[in-house]
């Protein structure tokens, strides 16, 4: 069987699996992946593979008592043992005091998130597709490592209440990392799409080497606090980890940066720069995204940080029953405004500052305030009178991103930008940043 079903092939799967239910309430989950990939190194292919598969996931419910139980087979004798199982499982589970019953029919809008190119992706165009890369890596005496991946997905979940959800999406990513064979430059670009159409291998590949030559030869300068300009990507590993943090459970159990000092969350306050804007808007056409969430409420257009005041943040079923408010989904997707400048009018406008391409192995030092640490990578410059100047070594860092965005002095236009640590897109804009805090030099290219 294809592991791309069509809605009425999923629905009708559906239905069969939850006619054999005997549980108080029963949710089914249908999902299928199908892709490939190549990844490369030392400018050629080490690996390629596609990937076919479907997965059937039932979770029974008898009062507060779940089970799950998941197939990858689809045929009346796998149904009915799936659900045996589950149901099984719930009497032997623990009753679940946040346990939310399951929501009836709901009309959810069609997402914007399949495009036909990309799910007709073959292993020729993929090869095409790192052949050009590698050709720019070679061309400009450089060592490519990188990796494409595309993918075709469903999801479909039906539930004994009469909730039915369906969608497809379709993606492909593209990392690239180029070298010089002495070691002391290193580039970087990453692109992430749902329309195939819109990849370009050869001018991310172009932009990694003109870093990697660029960076060679990088020069020392002292730590402290500077003006820095945040290439998207860059911003993104930052901002990540804020976005995270727009759980309303967590803010009140005062596990975040949404928490108030003795209790409650930060919604209303000014909390950054009026500058920064940042919502979700699954129809928003450069960043498709679910327009339903696994509770089965509809996704809209949402605002969660307006002009640096929080508006909203997300409460879960049971949590907005626990506080008394109405639910609000996570987002699938974000977006933060951004100004008209180009990268190059952010530099033209700093004086003295520092040009940073990406940021990488950041981690959490403390969760109250966001304070993350990291390092700089794959290209580091040092700018002066609205020019760069030259490469300098990379940095240790130690920042908030919270304090960062209210440090923000311009914003550039947004692009959209993958995280290759979650494989999740972003529409973010550079940013110029004022008393980033660097705190010592690291020797990493």
């Amino acid at each position: 069987m294809m592991a791309i079903l069509k809605k009425e092939e999923a629905k009708a799967v559906l239905e069969k699996v939850l006619a054999w239910s005997k549980a108080d309430e029963c949710e089914v989950t249908l999902r299928g992946e199908e892709g490939g990939n190549i990844r490369y190194a030392r400018n050629a292919v080490s690996t390629a593979g596609d990937i076919d598969n479907i997965t059937l996931s039932v979770t029974s419910t008898f009062g507060r008592k779940s089970g799950t139980a998941t197939i990858n087979e689809l045929n009346d004798d796998a149904y009915k043992r799936v659900v045996q199982r589950a149901e099984e499982l719930a009497k032997l589970a623990p009753e679940n005091p946040e346990y939310m019953p399951l929501r009836g029919p709901e009309t959810f809008k069609e997402s914007k998130m399949y495009v036909p190119a990309t799910a007709a992706m073959t292993p020729d165009f993929r090869a095409e597709a790192v052949a050009k890369s590698i050709g720019v890596a070679k061309e400009a005496n450089l060592e490519a490592a990188g990796f494409i991946e595309n993918s075709t997905d469903f999801i479909a979940i039906m539930n004994s209440k009469g909730l039915f959800a369906y969608e497809t999406d379709t993606s492909v990513v593209f990392t690239i990392t180029t070298r010089n064979s002495a070691g002391t430059g290193s580039g970087f670009a990453a692109r992430g799409y749902n329309d195939v159409s819109k990849l370009d291998t050869l001018e991310a590949t172009r932009i990694a080497a003109q870093k990697a030559n660029s960076s060679a030869s990088a020069k020392a300068i002292e730590p402290g606090k500077y003006t820095v300009i945040l290439e998207p990507v860059a911003a993104t590993y930052m901002l990540e980890n804020m976005f995270r943090g727009l759980d309303a459970r967590n803010a009140d159990e005062g596990r975040s940066f949404m928490s108030k000092p003795g209790g409650g969350n930060r919604l209303g306050e000014q909390l950054m720069d009026e500058k920064v804007s940042i919502y979700s808007d699954p129809f928003h056409p450069d960043l498709p995204a679910s327009t339903w969430n696994r509770e089965g409420f509809p996704l809209e257009k949402t605002m969660w940080i307006d002009k640096g005041v929080v508006k909203n943040l997300a409460y879960s079923q049971y949590w907005a029953k626990k506080q008394g408010v109405n639910p609000m989904p996570m987002p699938s997707n974000i977006i933060m405004d951004g100004g008209t400048a180009s990268l190059d009018e952010l530099i033209k406008s700093t004086e003295k500052g520092i040009l940073v391409s990406r940021l990488w192995y950041i981690r959490l030092v403390d969760a109250q305030t966001l304070l993350l640490t990291g390092l700089t990578r794959d290209g580091t410059f040092y700018i002066e009178n609205g020019e760069i100047k030259h490469p300098i070594k990379n940095f240790r860092f130690n920042e908030s991103p919270v304090i960062m965005l209210n440090n923000v002095e311009a914003l550039g236009k947004v692009e959209r930008s993958v995280s290759i640590e979650s494989y999740r897109s972003y529409l973010i804009p550079p940013m110029k940043i004022k008393d980033f805090t660097f705190t010592s030099l690291s020797d990493a290219v």
